[in-house]
């Protein structure tokens, strides 16, 4: 996770944050509020934003030197442990919820929901959400992706609501639920690039590639009237451990 440490500052300003209402559905679902908490892997605090609306005990994750001092700035309440969720000791009673916001990939596909089964408290929740960027208009979408796969055909999306399916497939947590929010957010070019530029994907490519790509998009961009409209689906799965 620690490719997105050069652009900390940028990932703090480009990224939306999540809808509010993810902390009542974790409230609720865990039957009130936990005892405590763990995110993995923070970042800058956008789902950290979320959980600390819930006021319980929280602990942060974050292995990135420089994600972590911005998350610190933002949070000076919050515990931040500077190591990967694998190499994290969970406290010997478990926690009440761990969570996880757009970091879920990042975690060892092998061990990921035993190792958070494990942190877990006996009831405690698993609460991990993510967004989904799409585009509202179809022709928009189609205009960058093409020109996108013209720049590098390899890149593959994960299936929406994949996380979803691997929590269900992992058999570690019982009553699994799935609730979606969605909005459009409208984007000028500098926010869209901003956006673009955030992404793990494009922080892996060439900076001969990563140039081309965000001047192809700049020009469509300016091709759709200097406005992109993503259609911004957020999903929150909970999973339970009894």
């Amino acid at each position: 996770m620690d490719v997105f440490g050069s652009v900390a500052d940028l990932y703090e300003t480009a990224r939306p944050g999540y809808p509010p209402g993810i902390a009542d559905e974790i409230v609720a679902f865990h039957g009130g509020t936990p005892a405590s908490m763990v995110e993995i892997g923070a970042g800058t605090g956008k789902g950290t934003e979320v959980l600390a609306r819930i006021g319980a005990p929280l602990t942060c994750l974050e292995p990135d030197p420089q994600m972590a001092a911005r998350l610190a700035s933002r949070f000076p309440d919050v515990r931040i442990d500077a190591v990967t969720f694998e190499r994290w000791s969970p406290p010997p009673d478990g926690t009440g919820v761990v969570a996880c916001a757009m970091a879920w990939h990042w975690l060892d596909p092998v061990t990921r929901n035993t190792r958070a089964r494990r942190a877990l408290a006996p009831g405690g929740t698993l609460a991990v959400f993510g967004h989904r960027y799409d585009y509202a208009d179809p022709g928009q979408r189609e205009a960058i992706r093409c020109a996108l796969d013209a720049i590098d055909a390899t890149a593959r999306e994960r299936p929406a609501d994949w996380f979803h399916e691997d929590i269900v497939d992992s058999g570690q947590f019982t009553d699994v639920r799935k609730k979606v929010f969605r909005r459009d957010l409208f984007l000028d070019k500098e926010s869209y690039l901003g956006l673009v530029s955030t992404f793990g994907p494009f922080l892996t490519r060439t900076p001969e590639q990563r140039q081309r790509g965000l001047s192809t998009l700049g020009r469509l961009v300016d091709d759709f009237g200097g406005t992109v409209v993503l259609d911004l689906r957020t999903t929150l799965v909970l999973g339970r451990h009894e």
